[in-house]
């Protein structure tokens, strides 16, 4: 049996042969890098999937929850970055693509768990709107969890690096993917969302794509509303306030109620309001699903994705909403 994608990367790490980290990427968005000559020769171990994934979250073309497996999300990413980078928009990893992704720096990095990290309070979240409001926070589930969005990876991937070491226990030294704290990306000069591209991007006033982000753009339930908007206004951590009338799927004995703010509130860590009534640009407690399953007609992106467009937006900004 083959080993799956992002284990030569993993290794790679822990042989010493991946690089050293580097400082995260300037605020202002990089110019495009010249192609390279392609000399024929090979690419190190540690090119591959996983490898991919993190280096094109530093650069701001996120391809959601990084998992080391790929699909529609990366390869979508990937064309994003081809395009800003001035490359054929293939979507696969070519060489050229290859050296303008290793400016991003390392890919894996050691990361020792803190007391407050495992601290807590961790508790199971219910399913139902209505146990959800008899809540004061929607925190984390687990410690795992919370690692997870730190690190922008699925807890599985946290675990398939570090085999036999706890994820919940102060002193370990986990191989974690680098992408904390990165410097968030240059102001906007527009929003555009687009349906068919499944995504969320953040324009220049050149017109150029900067940074991207998977995204869920509605059903056919609650299409996306196409059309020409402004952002009202950005909240942070916000709470929510459920109204089951706007909601074509909602329990019949659910009554209007406020959702307590947390990771694992139902529009996650953001808001960013448009001027479409009771729509937004927001976060998920369920990064897994970004890219793949639909919504409410809002727009849903990871919690990461949704903190780093929070930053890059104001009130007044244009918001292009396209099928």
């Amino acid at each position: 049996m083959s080993p799956p994608a992002g284990d030569a990367a993993i290794e790679a790490y822990k042989s010493g042969t991946a690089g050293t980290p580097t400082p995260p990427a300037s605020t202002t968005p990089p110019s495009p890098a010249s192609p390279p000559a392609n000399d024929g020769s090979a690419r190190p171990i540690e090119h591959d999937m996983l490898h991919a994934q993190i280096l094109l979250e530093r650069a701001h073309f996120s391809p959601g929850e990084i998992d080391g497996q790929g699909g529609s999300n990366t390869r979508r990413a990937i064309a994003a970055f081809q395009r800003f980078q001035g490359l054929t928009a293939s979507g696969e990893l070519d060489e050229a693509t290859w050296a303008a992704l290793e400016t991003q720096g390392a890919a894996l990095v050691d990361y020792t768990l803190t007391a407050q990290d495992v601290a807590g309070p961790f508790a199971a979240v219910p399913k139902d709107m209505m146990d959800k409001a008899k809540l004061t926070t929607l925190g984390y589930a687990s410690a795992a969890e919370a690692l997870g969005e730190r690190f922008r990876a699925s807890p599985a991937l946290l675990q398939r690096l570090n085999p036999g070491k706890p994820l919940d226990v102060a002193g370990t030294t986990l191989t974690v993917p680098n992408v904390a704290d990165l410097a968030p990306p240059a102001k906007a000069a527009k929003v555009l969302v687009d349906n068919s591209d499944a995504s969320v991007a953040l324009v220049d006033a050149q017109g150029r794509v900067y940074a991207r982000y998977p995204a869920s753009t509605g059903s056919s339930h609650d299409p996306l509303p196409v059309g020409e908007w402004k952002i009202n206004g950005v909240t942070v951590d916000p709470t929510f306030q459920y109204n089951p009338e706007l909601f074509w799927d909602a329990d019949p004995a659910h009554a209007k109620a406020k959702i307590p703010a947390g990771p694992n509130n139902p529009v996650g860590v953001a808001w960013v309001d448009l001027s479409k009534p009771h729509y937004g640009i927001h976060g998920t407690p369920e990064p897994a699903t970004i890219g793949k399953t639909q919504s409410h007609g809002c727009i849903r992106l990871t919690n990461w994705s949704a903190r780093e467009l929070a930053k890059a937006v104001s009130a007044g900004l244009p918001a292009l909403l396209q099928e």
